[in-house]
């Protein structure tokens, strides 16, 4: 018993030493962003939404002029639709009429998102910077629309972010523009297209 837990303890102290070596390697921040948005502007349909989105940040390189980062993005998006253009749903379509009914009223949306990005700044001064960051990720859909089907798709998101650091807190402003879609596994696959501001902070772990 005594040997397993010398073992256990070792193992623990070597596994810390280890962790702590990557994190001065590679450093991490850890935050959370939130963020609003609506449709890019078209005739055929209405999307508003807002989402909250944490933030996980691993730095992989730093050099003289630029920092690269990979960021893992969890995010819950609450959205709202309607279909304005009715006669997107065709004739063609089977009980069409009752599609039409059915798209037409306004709904309420929850979206499941696992980004991941990349992510390259350029520091500007002591304590801004700026930087480009492109996400992927698999998301869930709750509900059906004549754009898309519920269940699984994908976020696409490319962002021009711009930070500010107050002693060990960072704070983001982050605009961007997002599409989603399935990439035709399933029956709709339209989409929707939106223009979004995000603000958040993070922090070193």
């Amino acid at each position: 018993m005594c040997q397993k837990l010398r073992f256990l303890v070792c193992g623990f102290f070597l596994f810390s030493a280890t962790f702590a070596q990557q994190i001065k390697k590679h450093p991490m921040d850890i935050g959370l962003h939130f963020g609003f948005g609506d449709e890019i502007k078209n005739t055929d349909y209405t999307y508003t939404n807002h989402y909250i989105k944490p933030q996980l940040y691993w730095q992989l390189r730093k050099g003289r002029h630029f920092t690269y980062q990979v960021l893992l993005q969890p995010e819950i998006n609450f959205a709202t639709h309607q279909l304005i253009n009715l006669y997107f749903v065709t004739p063609d379509e089977p009980d069409y009429e009752h599609k039409r009914d059915v798209y037409t009223k306004l709904k309420n949306i929850r979206e499941y998102v696992l980004n991941v990005g990349f992510l390259v700044r350029k520091p500007i001064s002591k304590n801004f910077s700026m930087y480009v960051l492109g996400s992927v990720g698999p998301m869930i859909t709750d509900t059906e629309t004549e754009r898309l089907s519920k269940g699984f798709a994908f976020s696409d998101v490319l962002s021009l972010g711009f930070s500010y650091r107050v002693k060990h807190i960072t704070f983001d402003l982050r605009p961007n523009v997002r599409h989603i879609s399935n990439a035709g596994l399933q029956n709709s696959n339209a989409g929707f297209n939106t223009a979004n501001i995000e603000f958040g902070f993070s922090m070193p772990l």
